[in-house]
């Protein structure tokens, strides 16, 4: 999850300012509480002050994100910023305890943690706050607060909506992510603070940290629709809050592209959103590519608006994206070929709705008859869909060849193009159906069937019918009563090449993307009123003017040595032939890996397995391990071993989990967990 120096950025030695680099310091909050932090500044800042940018997320300052952290802030720093990276309340060697993602204690304490930057004698008072995720989501949070401190945000992979596009839920229905991304958080929460900095009290620290340890997949499972609990870090119930500018970023490989579009058309500050082919890292350090200069790029943002340089930004086009070009279905893209587009407004006025109609097995521009049309998919529909979104690390994330899914789905098909069609939005598919039980979902891929035959998966979307009207309440089906409902897929931009074939394929299975539908279910649609409309963009001849990013460069950073190398990273599926059992299995593993300037050593070894049987919706289950260990020779040798399974019946989702924790040997922790939550129209 975290690549580090894993980039082909060019390495950066020599800046405009000498870089002082603080490897440990702590903030003091009013409670009392200390969060440790690490930052980089010139070295004339103590007497010529600079603005700052702050980075706030929980992953720890001394190992995982240490190489990420040197090859970023010391690159903002060595262009004249403090950039300080602070660890969350009760997360790496900060005090106190970390509950939940983004609470409001988390938000506080960013209040004051910018109110302590900007106090010190090396800020002038300004302070810049970004992220990617973790630190995208709260960076958009704090900003909703309006601390007086905080003048501008860059905000990478996150969302403006906790419930409806996150890694939770989304269309109503729970994302299987719901419970990996919760499993991922265990060893991060049960992780030693190091005693090197945190002294005589890290053992107490440590100790209390694993007192109050709990699988967060138990609370996230008991909101099972949009409620308080996911309303709270929404930005999205209240855009007018944020009043201070707004730089959002995306990757169409990600699954955190759909708020870019959203918040660009939302915030009234300014705003500008830009959107390339990535994976989950910062552009400079992720696949697909081409990859481009996230650090020079920030730069600009903060230029203009922390120095009051003028660099041109806000005279590019609003909301800047990548339009990909048809290519032939990878596991596992580098590239995506494409070119850049800009749009001055969004929504903008260049795009246009082109309708297809469902008319039997065809998409056509004109209506056809009623015909009922039966989805029965199998319950292992969306294996050529693996995961949740592409890391962006360079290991199999990316939808395979959709035809073995295809197969197994109700699908539609327009006629052979006759020249490119591009598209940039949210394709909307209108659909007329009925169902046989009173809880159900529908998912509806959009495809590029291309002149060889294979099936590119473009986008896709999912909804959960007891949400067709809102998130909030839920509303069973009546077997056999008609709905018109819209299911409105992930914005992309696409170019459909001429000589292939666009394709609509409906299921009421994606495993392991969402959670199985209680029972098996049929749905009967009515073609003859159901249709697709795309966003098509005709050719901009100005989008040849648009000014590429700059090229990758990051900061050089302190050298770090495997001394296990890590096993290779796989994903590989299998089918029981006795029951057909079909289980995906991926491993993952950073080997063990030494910081030289400190001597901490850490590694993470893991397994997850998605399974389910092709006729029964209830055999789901994930089951998750891992092993993590923190090591420094001759003070601790630290093993978090955990676990966790999440499976179900038509009336219940259990979960089971145990985590045990040992230092040179000795077990100083060990608990288990076993709940059984009901189903709420999920």
């Amino acid at each position: 999850m975290f690549p580090g120096d894993k980039a082909n950025a060019k390495i950066v030695t020599t800046f405009p300012h000498k870089v002082v680099e603080t490897e440990f310091d702590f903030i003091e909050l009013s409670d009392g509480v200390k969060l440790s932090c690490r930052y980089w500044f010139p070295e004339t800042a103590c007497n010529e002050p600079v603005p700052a940018i702050l980075e706030y997320i929980p992953y720890g300052t001394r190992d995982k994100t240490a190489a990420r952290d040197e090859a970023m802030h010391s690159y903002f720093a060595g262009h004249g910023y403090a950039a300080i990276r602070v660890d969350i309340r009760g997360s790496g060697e900060s005090e106190g305890l970390l509950l939940d993602e983004y609470l409001k204690q988390e938000q506080d304490d960013a209040i004051e943690v910018i109110s302590w930057i900007s106090s010190q004698p090396w800020c002038d008072g300004q302070v810049g706050m970004m992220g990617k995720s973790w630190g995208g989501f709260n960076s958009l949070q704090v900003a909703a607060r309006n601390p007086t401190e905080l003048k501008c945000i860059l905000s990478v992979f996150s969302t403006d909506d906790r419930y409806a596009d996150d890694v939770h839920y989304f269309g109503g229905c729970m994302a299987v992510e719901n419970p990996v991304w919760a499993f991922v958080m265990l060893p991060i929460l049960a992780r030693p603070p190091d005693p090197d900095i945190v002294g005589e009290t890290w053992e107490k620290m440590w100790l209390a940290r694993l007192d109050c340890l709990e699988p967060w997949i138990i609370r996230w499972t008991k909101h099972q629709r949009r409620d308080k609990f996911w309303q709270h870090g929404s930005v999205c119930e209240n855009y007018e809050k944020i009043a201070i500018p707004v730089y959002s970023m995306g990757g169409w490989a990600d699954s955190y592209s759909n708020p870019v579009p959203r918040l660009v058309e939302n915030i009234s500050s300014p705003i500008r959103g830009l959107i390339g082919p990535w994976g989950h890292q910062y552009m400079h350090q992720t696949v697909p590519g081409p990859t481009a200069g996230f650090l020079d790029e920030a730069l600009r943002w903060w230029d203009f608006w922390l120095k009051g340089i003028d660099t041109g930004i806000l005279e590019e086009p609003k909301y800047k994206v990548w339009i990909q070009d048809s290519v032939e279905p990878n596991p596992c893209f580098s590239e995506r070929p494409g070119h850049w587009a800009g749009e001055a407004e969004w929504p903008s006025s260049n795009i246009t709705e082109k309708v297809f109609h469902f008319n039997d097995d065809k998409l056509s521009v004109d209506k056809g008859p009623l015909k009922l049309k039966i989805i029965n998919s199998p319950q292992t529909v969306g294996q050529c869909t693996p995961f949740f979104g592409n890391m962006g690390a360079g290991v199999p994330n990316d939808p395979l060849d959709q035809r073995k899914d295809d197969i197994h789905s109700t699908c539609f098909d327009s006629d052979v193009l006759k020249k490119n069609l591009v598209i940039l939005g949210a394709p909307v598919v209108s659909l007329d159906l009925a169902s046989d039980q009173p809880y159900a979902f529908v998912c509806v891929r959009l495809n590029e069937i291309r002149s060889n035959g294979s099936s590119l998966q473009i986008t896709y979307g999912v909804l959960n019918l007891t949400h067709r009207n809102c998130h909030e309440n839920i509303e069973p089906l009546v077997p056999g009563e008609r709905y018109n409902v819209e299911v409105k897929l992930n914005d992309i931009g696409h170019t459909f090449e001429s000589g292939s074939i666009i394709r609509v394929a409906i299921s009421n299975a994606f495993w392991p993307i969402v959670w199985p539908s209680p029972q098996p279910v049929n749905l009967s649609l009515n073609a003859g009123s159901s249709h697709l409309t795309l966003p098509v963009r005709p050719k901009n001849n100005a989008d040849a003017q648009i000014a590429e990013l700059p090229p990758p460069k990051q900061a050089k950073v302190h050298p770090q040595k495997l001394l296990r190398a890590p096993k290779p990273t796989t994903v590989s599926s299998e089918t029981d032939i006795d029951n057909g059992m079909v289980t995906l299995n991926f491993k993952h593993d950073t080997g063990l890996i030494h910081i030289e300037n400190h001597g901490w050593c850490f590694s993470s070894e893991g397994e997850n397995i998605y399974s389910i049987l092709p006729n029964d919706p209830t055999s789901a289950s994930v089951n998750l391990s891992i092993k993590e260990t923190y090591e420094r020779v001759g003070q601790l040798e630290v093993t978090i071993e955990a676990t966790q399974k999440m499976y179900c019946n038509a009336t219940h989702f259990m979960i089971e989990a145990a985590v045990s924790v040992s230092n040179k040997q000795k077990c100083v922790f060990s608990r288990n967990w076993k709940e059984s939550i009901p189903r709420d129209g999920i």
